[in-house]
């Protein structure tokens, strides 16, 4: 590394083109030079060729023609001192028997095999470590060194001096776990398939000897080693499923694993008792057959959960597991999350996630697409609010933090998909008692098929009877609903629509009418003020200031339309909601209410918003917001399903009107109080019609609760969440049209998987018991049922694209009603083209 100095600044001829010798990146016009192999190459920065000469002096050469690509810049100014913190060694790392510890870090930067050998031949020649696992593929790095020789730090740094920015491990021990769960699937199903084939191979010889030519010591020779082949399988690849049977009698209750179990102990036990005796029939090539057909469909199963799953694991791996916070002195430090506190002040670096909700000092880009589904980048301003799990992009940004742990939207949304995925609907429910009784029917059918059998032809009772336990084995009948449930709700978690509730698919399935709030729910919920009026004793800066601390106090977004022209922040006292009217409280010592003018000011009710003491008006608002971009796009999809769509709004009919003109929505009502937007529901569904209502407010809360499914918008009320059977985790409205194409989608799924189910079943059972069909040939039959449900339910992994691609412009602004239809949600409207009614006298 000495030599950087003695080496000229200018490459050789065609080194500045080819980018650096170490990471590819693009040269400077005065490159830094190493010599390597005899030759002086250029370098994008001081760390690379720091970096290639610790290779080069080291020996490892070797790794720039093992590599099959560059390798990553090396990062200047790494501070790893925060590795040595006592709090974070003690949760990330364990100790040892011996003294030593051991910690597993993650690194984008590992690309081929050449990364990893040269991870482990360069850590390994540090005196403190003890042993270094580095895998290309996940790109985790274990390592075990001894702290008492060596901090951890100085071994980090190494390897961020390599270009390997070392990041803490989430989930390591799940991830563990995972691993070796995995590996011994596979093991299993390897040994299960090596038995097989020779089970198989040694079955052929005896089915061929059809006119019992075979010598008998042959023979028997034949049987005691498909013995030996098949007992590791039985018991060892098969324990699966024996453990599954003793549970299922602990429980008693009988599920898929007991004749699953029973029927393979009972081939290999009167196998082995044919062979003990001489007898005419052995039958290990279907035990062990049957074992491993039914491990690869519960390997498949299995991906397929996982798969599903995906998004709580994404979700749950989103937040960093270092912070860095902003010291009173401006210094930055590094530490872990949960040393954070609210209030303190953390800076995020383009392209970093962000580790607490917050507030933003810094307007930033953000890709928030694992909270909302949403691609596209957002761009937001200081004083929004930042979520843990989103991206900085383009340009660090500063925060504030507000939520920190379990009280973030993203811990939020991982408790809300877990306990979706991990609900049982309905339909499970069902088609796991269905499968329950048909156990039971299918251990009557054998057991009577065995009895015929034995007075008709005694010889075949045993192979007849094991026959049909087999075929009908109901693996097919257990996976059908579970598999396709599992597979729908991670796709629709994919594109940002969370399930609450086990029977919501179902009943989503089933909509053809949607009712639809309009402020916060078809409008973006940005409202500003377009007109003003003061009246009486208030200026208009002393109203809004009022009016501001009216809706701030309730916990409106409203106030956001009112704080931009506040003279100064006040603050109410007593402040109460009236649905479907508007809000009061004391400010200042005066009693002041905010929302229609019949509520606010005794006036009659022209669709804006008024300060007043229930007496006499103060000032008038008009304000207006934009309909949602996708808006129009997202009820022409539901339209053009055949669902009908109504807009049921507590703003004023006029507003109303202009949204629904824009939305090309013929049935809407305005100025609904929440009692009758819940007639209106029990109206339609009367009718015999399956409604599916989306709003965001409290007051949407009882037509929520009563609707067959309900949706609400994430930004709305808590009150709304849990009325709700699913939240939209995004703004953009094409969800919903999506969500129904995929709910329709997997009821068509789950009804084909449970006839194909109890079609094979009944067509099956009758072939198996008349004889036609032998042990071996009932297993593939079996698993291949088994197969066929869960790969049709695999096929509800595909999100459905919109039904129209094409956004329509109609985003204009329109007045917006009083805030009264949106207790605690954003106020929104459409622009209407009618002139306000007239002002009462003290406004003249």
């Amino acid at each position: 590394m000495d030599t950087l100095s003695a080496l000229p600044a200018t490459p050789p001829d065609g080194g500045t083109a080819a980018g650096c010798f170490h990471c590819g990146e693009p040269l400077p016009p005065t490159p830094p030079m190493v010599e390597f192999d005899g030759a002086p190459r250029p370098f994008c920065c001081p760390g690379c060729a720091q970096a290639a000469a610790f290779i080069r002096d080291q020996g490892l050469g070797d790794y720039y023609q093992l590599r099959q690509r560059e390798g990553s810049r090396v990062a200047a100014g790494v501070d790893c001192s925060v590795w040595d913190r006592a709090d974070l060694l003690a949760e990330h790392s364990r100790a040892l028997a011996d003294g030593s510890r051991e910690i597993t870090v993650l690194t984008d930067g590992m690309h081929c095999a050449a990364c990893a050998w040269l991870i482990d031949r360069a850590l390994r020649r540090e005196p403190a470590v003890d042993d270094v696992q580095a895998n290309a593929i996940t790109g985790r790095i274990r390592l075990r060194w001894q702290p008492g020789r060596q901090h951890l730090s100085a071994l980090l740094s190494r390897l961020t001096a390599l270009g390997y920015t070392p990041q803490l491990a989430p989930g390591a021990d799940l991830e563990a776990a995972r691993l070796r769960e995995r590996r011994q699937m596979i093991l299993r199903l390897g040994v299960a398939g090596l038995g097989m084939l020779q089970a198989m191979m040694f079955a052929e010889a005896l089915y061929l000897d059809f006119d019992r030519q075979m010598a008998d010591p042959t023979r028997d020779f034949f049987r005691w080693i498909a013995m030996l082949v098949s007992t590791p399988v039985v018991f060892w690849s098969g324990w699966p499923f024996i453990a599954g049977m003793l549970r299922e009698f602990r429980l008693r209750r009988l599920g898929m694993d007991t004749p699953i179990a029973g029927s393979v102990l009972l081939a290999w036990a009167a196998s082995v008792v044919e062979t003990i005796r001489g007898g005419a029939h052995v039958w290990y090539d279907a035990a062990v057959m049957f074992v491993f057909l039914l491990l690869a469909a519960r390997a498949i199963e299995q991906f397929a959960r996982r798969r599903a799953n995906a998004v709580v694991e994404q979700l749950g791996r989103a937040r960093p597991v270092l912070a860095r916070r902003v010291r009173a002195d401006g210094v930055l430090e590094a530490v872990p999350l949960a040393a954070l506190e609210v209030g303190d002040v953390v800076q995020v670096a383009a392209g970093d996630a962000v580790p607490a909700d917050g507030r933003l000092l810094d307007t930033g880009e953000f890709d928030e697409s694992l909270l909302t589904g949403e691609s596209r980048a957002v761009v937001r301003e200081a004083g929004d609010t930042a979520l843990a799990g989103s991206h900085a992009l383009s340009r660090p940004v500063r925060i504030e933090v507000t939520g920190t742990g379990q009280s973030t939207r993203l811990a939020q949304l991982v408790r809300l998909v877990d306990a979706a995925q991990n609900a049982r609907p309905q339909l499970a429910r069902a088609a796991e008692s269905l499968s329950g009784r048909f156990v039971v029917g299918l251990l009557l059918a054998a057991a009577a098929t065995f009895a015929i059998w034995l007075q008709v032809a005694p010889e075949r009772a045993f192979e007849v009877a094991l026959a049909v336990l087999v075929v009908s084995c109901p693996c097919a009948l257990s996976l059908a609903v579970p598999a396709g449930l599992a597979v729908a709700h991670g796709t629709l978690a994919r594109i940002g629509v969370l399930s609450l509730s086990p029977d919501a698919i179902d009943s989503l399935a089933r909509v053809d009418t949607v009712l639809l709030d309009k402020t916060g729910t078809l409008t973006e919920g940005r409202p500003r003020i377009v007109a003003e009026q003061a009246c009486g004793a208030l200026s208009i800066i002393e109203a809004r200031s009022v009016a501001a601390a009216l809706e701030r106090a309730s916990g409106h977004p409203l106030a956001a339309a009112f704080v931009d022209g506040a003279e100064h922040e006040r603050c109410a006292a007593s402040v109460e909601v009236h649905a479907g009217l508007g809000v009061s409280g004391t400010v200042g010592g005066r009693e002041f209410r905010l929302g229609r003018a019949d509520f606010a000011a005794a006036a009659a009710d022209d669709g804006a918003i008024w300060l007043g003491d229930g007496r006499h008006p103060y000032a008038r608002f008009e304000l207006s917001d934009s309909l949602r971009p996708d808006a129009a796009t997202a009820i022409e999809d539901l339209q053009r399903a055949g669902i009908r769509v109504e807009i049921a709004s507590g703003d004023a009919e006029p507003a109303v009107a202009a949204a629904a003109r824009a939305l090309g929505v013929s049935h809407f009502q305005g100025r609904m109080s929440p009692e009758a937007k819940l007639q209106h529901l029990r109206d339609l569904q009367a009718d015999g019609r399956c409604v599916a209502m989306l709003g965001d407010g409290i007051n949407d809360a009882p037509v929520l609760a009563g609707a067959d499914v309900s949706l609400a918008m994430a930004s709305g009320a808590a009150v709304a969440h849990r009325a709700a059977d699913m939240v939209l985790t995004g703004t953009r409205l094409e969800r919903l049209p999506q969500a129904l194409a995929v709910a329709a989608r997997t009821r068509r799924v789950l009804r084909q998987n449970l006839a194909w189910a109890l079609a094979y079943n009944a067509i099956a059972m009758p072939f198996a018991a008349t004889g036609l069909v032998t042990p071996w040939l009932a297993a593939l039959g079996m698993a291949a049922s088994s197969l066929l449900v869960t790969f049709n339910a695999l096929r509800l992994a595909r999100v459905p694209a919109a039904a129209n691609p094409a956004v329509a412009a109609t985003s204009a602004a329109i007045p917006s009603d009083p805030p009264v239809a949106r207790p605690t949600i954003a106020a929104a409207a459409a622009r209407s083209d009618h002139t306000a009614a007239p002002l009462p006298e003290p406004c003249r």
